[in-house]
């Protein structure tokens, strides 16, 4: 089987992405930046061959899907399995608020407790991997030969570089998730192959805003 190129996007910036409030699955929409940074990607990727396009169903990421849909011409997919790890109770909350209120789960939380689930339905380290690979593996296979692009959430994003580089899930972060970089993998029945990681070079130039001439 051929393989399959992905182009994997984290969504444009949100209000909470500011404040630092944890979003998880609850569905926050983009700023200002936010829908800037979609425009750039789009135009980042204008002359890309795209097969398909993928997003997480959250309003964030399908958002930032829209603009690199129009430009390609292919309609935006949405899937539930490339939602933002569930955060259960902590949703909507910073993590401060969070140390405050229940300081033994925040200290699992930073210590990456692979099996550790915030509480009241929250997933842990190791369901989002798993959801993450199969949800993936699963798109990537129906496009051998093809590129495609997936856009998604910082945690999604997390566990696809912890797949393609084989590290575990409570291995330290060395690497960045910038809202709108764009991020490059190969698919194969093998797994998956780190290509390109955290390109911003297309949010080099500052947003417009009403002072610009």
């Amino acid at each position: 089987m051929e393989a399959t190129r992905i182009i994997a996007v984290r969504h444009g910036e949100t209000e909470w992405n500011v404040d630092a409030r944890i979003q998880g699955q609850l569905d926050i929409g983009l700023n200002e930046t936010g829908r800037w940074q979609a425009q750039r990607v789009r135009e980042a990727l204008a002359t890309e061959p795209i097969s398909a396009i993928y997003s997480s169903d959250l309003s964030r990421a399908h958002a930032t899907a829209e603009p690199i849909a129009e430009a390609a011409g292919v309609p935006v997919t949405p899937h539930q399995g490339l939602r933002e790890r569930s955060f259960g109770k902590f949703e909507g909350k910073t993590f401060d608020e969070i140390h405050q209120a229940w300081p033994e789960h925040a200290q699992n939380w930073r210590k990456r407790i692979p099996d550790w689930t915030p509480p009241e339905g929250g997933e842990s380290l190791l369901q989002l991997r798993a959801r993450v690979q199969r949800t993936v593996e699963e798109l990537a296979a129906r496009h051998p030969g093809e590129q495609i692009v997936v856009v998604a959430h910082g945690g999604v994003l997390d566990a696809l570089y912890r797949v393609a580089t084989g590290q575990e899930v409570n291995s330290p972060r060395t690497w960045e998730l910038p809202n709108g970089a764009i991020n490059r993998l190969l698919w194969t029945p093998q797994g998956l192959t780190l290509i390109g990681w955290s390109d911003t070079n297309h949010l080099d130039e500052p947003p417009a805003d009403e002072t610009s001439t």
